[in-house]
């Protein structure tokens, strides 16, 4: 990508029409599990932000990569550990089908992990 996109429609646009369909799908199954999380680009790629970011996505040449690294569900880890990258980030093959259910289940978590952490800040200062 030449040019940092300002919109996630932008991104998405950059790629071939078969990565696109799959990128959609994915800011779609994020948009329902996440419904009052804002779109954002952050670091040039797709985010979602809810009492801070929930998810970011991005396309590769052979993969979607799928961030933060997953935590504090050891069954959704477990799931998951196949898709995990070297950083803890997530990789979804692209000559495979793309485990939508897996990333709602990821973003439910990141939005109940972020609804709990003003909570937690709140508890530290008193």
């Amino acid at each position: 990508m030449a040019t940092s996109p300002s919109t996630i429609e932008d991104y998405i646009a950059a790629f071939s029409p078969e990565v696109q369909a799959i990128l959609e799908k994915i800011r779609a199954v994020i948009g329902n599990a996440a419904p009052d999380a804002e779109e954002t680009i952050s670091y040039r790629i797709p985010a979602f932000k809810q009492n801070g970011i929930l998810v970011y996505f991005a396309a590769f040449k052979k993969h979607i990569g799928f961030y933060p690294p997953v935590k504090g569900d050891t069954n959704l880890m477990k799931d998951l550990a196949r898709y995990a990258g070297e950083k803890g980030n997530l990789q979804f093959p692209l000559d495979e089908p793309i485990p939508y259910a897996l990333i709602k289940r990821i973003v439910t978590l990141r939005v109940k992990q972020n609804r709990a952490k003003p909570v937690a800040k709140k508890v530290k200062a008193t």
